[in-house]
């Protein structure tokens, strides 16, 4: 199947882009071409935003029991095109369908349900004293998604948006855009009010940027790298609109002395390699006691030559697909091998792709050991299915370790002894840190510390910072 989706989604109808501008989309399976869209402009920006602003007034003063009934609507609209989004991701980024099928679509269902059970109990109105406290909606949102979960991005941004009473323009990435425009058909079967919703496909220059700096959007929801995250800051910070980024990760995982090492292994190696690698909150950073590196090893190598099969995604076999593009492919490969220029241990993969795989932009899962902190490879966010392992002396050197990094989405802590996991995990500075391979669920607030963004997702957390706090002060005297 080849998708051709060159209209826009603005102001509840599909229209053709002003300027039309093809961009390819290509299958990384295979490097065959998966389908077009058009590539959005400035123009075409404008007209989504105005479409928005008109659109804000009548849908930000409708009910928490007008906008519960749309999301239930929502969700029974999603799950009427389940499938076709799964198979929308798989050709898209790559993503093999037992993951599509799974994780990456099924995350969407999670968003949609827990916003409805946020919606029945949340207060937008309190008494303090004699003042009323109203919580309203921050405005015109410009919400900006990748490509790596295109469909959890998406949702988290989308869905507390209209519950909040926000209107908004996405622009998905350009090299996930198929499965957002099936979202875009979910939002209108659903009903979503003409211009609440708008879509523009493109890129960061010509659509990205002029959503950021528009002086009609109140508001940019950002996920993607820090460096284009400070790009979107830059272009906010003229009109003072908020700026909500969800950024890179170099994620610790600290495996105390006192871990039980086969099972803490053998999740983290699953979990780095899942989704190829190309998850902000992976536990890229291993940090295991010096004398227990031989025994890691062992067991990190076992794994991932019994447990991660490469290959065609729409295999049920398959567990890690290609990368997402030649430009993504060119940048892991690159820094695999200037781990082994700068003199790390292969435990396993390295250079080169995967045995029988001469097409596709297919990485071998790799494992460097005996990796120092300052390595490029222990310092950068290399986004595919590599795995740094680094030795420590002391628990304190692993939180100093830990802490060591521009970084802070996410953190890992093993111990056996939970008062201890607790006390480890408690110094290191991240927005999630899970203890024993614990998960959250889709109440738990996501977002970073330091370089990995400000403001937290999911939940009754996400929908908050959609909103804006209005004190009516002296409601007994109007």
């Amino acid at each position: 199947m080849t998708y051709d989706n060159r209209q826009f989604y603005i102001d509840g109808a599909w229209v053709d882009p002003i300027e039309a501008q093809v961009f390819e989309v290509i299958n990384p399976a295979d490097e065959t071409l998966a389908g077009v869209i058009s590539m959005g402009s400035p123009k075409d920006v404008d007209r989504a935003v105005a479409a928005a602003r008109r659109a804000f007034d009548s849908y930000s003063r409708s009910s928490p029991a007008e906008r519960l009934a749309l999301m239930e609507r929502i969700l029974a609209a999603y799950k009427a095109h389940y499938d076709e989004i799964a198979q929308a991701i798989s050709t898209e980024m790559g993503a093999p369908m037992t993951l599509a099928k799974g994780s990456q679509t099924r995350i969407g269902v999670g968003h949609i349900s827990t916003m409805i059970e946020v919606l029945k109990t949340f207060k937008f109105e309190e008494m303090r004293g004699n003042v009323r406290l109203v919580q309203e909606p921050v405005g015109v949102c410009a919400l900006i998604t990748p490509w790596n979960w295109p469909m959890n991005q998406v949702a988290a941004k989308v869905v507390p948006a209209l519950a909040a009473g926000c209107t908004m323009v996405l622009k998905p990435s350009e090299y996930s855009p198929f499965s957002a425009i099936l979202w875009a058909k979910v939002m209108h079967e659903a009903g979503v009010p003409a211009g609440v919703f708008n879509l523009v496909n493109g890129d960061g220059t010509h659509v990205g940027a002029p959503l950021a700096s528009h002086r009609e959007i109140d508001m940019v929801s950002f996920t993607g790298s820090t460096r284009a995250g400070t790009e979107v800051a830059r272009s906010a910070a003229a009109s003072v609109k908020r700026v909500h980024q969800e950024l890179g990760g170099k994620s610790p995982n600290v495996l105390l002395d006192d871990a039980d090492f086969e099972r803490a292994v053998e999740k983290s190696v699953l979990h780095v390699f899942q989704n190829s690698g190309q998850s902000c909150n992976a536990p890229t950073r291993m940090l295991v006691p010096a004398g227990k590196m031989a025994e890691v090893e062992a067991i990190a190598k076992r794994v991932t030559d019994t447990l991660v099969k490469v290959g065609d995604p729409a295999s049920e076999k398959t567990t890690v697909g290609p990368l997402v593009s030649k430009l993504q492919y060119e940048r892991v490969t690159g820094f695999i091998a200037k781990g082994i220029a700068e003199g790390a241990k292969v435990v396993t993969g390295g250079a080169g792709r995967p045995d029988g795989l001469n097409k596709g932009y297919f990485v071998k899962p790799t494992i460097f050991s005996n990796v120092r902190n300052d390595m490029t490879i222990a310092r950068e966010e290399i986004f595919g299915p590599v795995l740094c392992i680094l030795p420590y002396q002391t628990e304190e050197e692993a939180v100093q370790i830990a802490n060591d990094t521009p970084y802070g989405l996410a953190a890992y802590v093993w111990s056996q002894d939970k008062v201890r996991a607790r006390r480890v995990g408690n110094r290191i500075r991240a927005g999630q840190v899970a203890l024993n391979g614990a998960s959250g669920d889709m109440q738990t607030p996501f977002g970073g510390f330091k370089m990995s963004g400000n403001g937290r997702e999911y939940g009754e957390f996400g929908l908050r910072d959609f909103l804006e706090v209005k004190a009516m002060i002296g409601v007994d005297a109007a």
